[in-house]
């Protein structure tokens, strides 16, 4: 018997216990869905062939001409930031972050309150920023403020459509936030703050849907810098034992378990090992 037929006979079952019990009294209404973003509407039939396009593309590089089609075909088009959105996830999935920031600051232009882009900025300044940088203060200070932006427009954003349930967004918008815990952990590693990097990418790993391999190597990592050796191992050890784990993060798990080996066994004498350079990002795919 199928899944679906078993589910059925259980509807029915309790449809008829239910039938021979007294009625229960009425209950209240349900609270009212929280609020829906207002839905972009086309206004030819050649815009919607240029959307259809962009949804339609199945490579990161045809989704960026289609969307990019759509903006540079249809100035008017309501489905402009949506289109930007794309075009900077695509390129985050290429890896390209300079292509990335640089679309998702159109994104802000036109759509000031988008979370996305704030977030794409936040983590790529904060990734690419060194320690000898001279304009290091500027550029990890706006990741922060981005990430404290993004923070609060994610509180309050609506649904984004209406077939999305409340539940359903509640659990997006904490997979988000844990995306600006990320960022915010990313700066501070930067700052080399390695309590406040540890405190921020365990509440990424504690709020996102699915543990993310890269967030888990990087808390090892500051687990490392902060001779905390044993809860480094522990991560890396979970990490290690992950299905499908990304070349690069195994990579970087084993140095990185080995160098927290030999630390944790040196005398107090021997001088830190040389630290680690963290992988860039595992590529994902956009979200819709």
């Amino acid at each position: 018997m199928t899944k679906g037929i078993v589910a059925l006979v259980a509807i029915a079952g309790a449809a008829a216990a239910l039938a021979q019990q007294p009625a229960e009294p009425p209950k209240p209404p349900a609270p009212p869905a929280s609020p829906v973003a207002k839905q972009p509407k086309p206004k030819t039939q050649k815009e919607i062939a240029a959307i259809q396009a962009m949804f339609n593309a199945t490579t990161p590089d045809e989704r960026i001409a289609a969307a990019k089609a759509l903006i540079t075909g249809f100035a008017d088009s309501e489905f402009r930031p949506l289109a930007w959105q794309l075009i900077a996830a695509s390129y985050q999935q290429k890896n390209d972050e300079d292509n990335m920031i640089a679309a998702a600051e159109e994104l802000l232009k036109i759509d000031p309150k988008n979370f996305n882009a704030m977030i794409m900025i936040a983590g790529s300044l904060a990734r690419r920023t060194r320690e000898f940088d001279l304009d290091k203060e500027e550029k990890l200070g706006r990741a922060e403020k981005l990430a404290a932006q993004a923070r609060a427009a994610i509180k309050t954003a609506p649904r984004p459509n209406p077939q999305v349930t409340d539940e359903q967004w509640a659990a997006a918008k904490k997979d988000f936030d844990a995306q600006v815990s990320e960022a915010l952990g990313l700066c501070a590693l930067a700052r080399k703050n390695y309590p406040l990097a540890i405190k921020h990418f365990k509440e990424a790993l504690q709020n996102a849907n699915q543990p993310d391999q890269t967030t888990m190597v990087r808390l090892a990592n500051a687990h490392v810098e902060a001779k905390q050796y044993n809860e480094a191992i522990t991560v890396l050890d979970q990490v290690l034992a992950m299905p499908n784990l990304h070349p690069a993060v195994k990579q970087f798990a084993e140095q990185e378990k080995k160098r927290a080996t030999v630390l944790k066994d040196a005398k107090p004498a021997a001088g830190p090992a040389q630290p680690s350079v963290m992988p860039e990002p595992v590529p994902v795919a956009p979200k819709p």
